[in-house]
């Protein structure tokens, strides 16, 4: 055997142990996310459930970082996910974050919540204005309905802000079809229409 078909074997079984890697890797992610939604849904559904439940006392709670505050879901374009708060890349991996510096769902303001184009937002190419929102907490259920979606640099930060009454936004990487580190912010703007608390 030459030392070019050495070269090329080993180089073949780099690739090959490199390809089994990321492929591992890969399926880590999915089935990690996947459990985490099963288990923090259940969770959250259980203490909905449980007649000791208290809306208020689970309101004066801060949230932790990491934790399941609720779920969301958007009918129309078949989304429905755990919340959790934070938006650290381990809590984005596995579910949708809600953002530290905004309003809780049922406050005044501006609710904003992020997950990748790639994940849990990937229905969000599908959504339009009238489309129904709803996000349940353990202070009760809130009902928007999408006014618009917009199309932003990663450094504007206008949607994150309240633009009055109660409003949730939705972020995500844009195009959805892109590959690597997207230029650009996919935002979704929506208006608290009811809210059973």
């Amino acid at each position: 055997m030459s030392r070019t078909d050495r070269l090329v074997r080993l180089v073949a079984r780099v690739l090959l142990a490199t390809g089994l890697v990321a492929l591992g890797y890969a399926t880590y992610v999915v089935v990690d996310a996947r459990r985490y939604q099963a288990v923090e849904r259940q969770q959250f559904d259980d203490r909905q459930d449980d007649p000791r439940h208290d809306g208020i006392v689970a309101a004066a709670i801060a949230p932790v970082d990491g934790h399941a505050i609720g779920a969301i879901q958007i009918p129309r374009i078949g989304l429905s996910a755990v919340v959790a708060q934070g938006d650290s890349t381990l809590t984005l991996r596995r579910a949708v974050g809600h953002l530290a510096d905004s309003s809780l769902p049922g406050d005044a303001g501006n609710v904003v919540l992020a997950a990748h184009r790639d994940g849990l937002f990937r229905p969000l190419k599908d959504i339009r204005a009238g489309d129904a929102i709803t996000l349940t907490t353990s202070r009760g259920a809130f009902a928007y309905v999408v006014e618009s979606t917009s199309i932003v640099s990663p450094t504007n930060i206008d949607a994150l802000r309240p633009h009055g009454g109660r409003t949730l936004t939705l972020v995500t990487c844009f195009p959805f079809s892109y590959l690597g580190s997207s230029p650009e912010r996919f935002i979704v703007r929506a208006r608290e229409i009811e809210s059973a608390r």
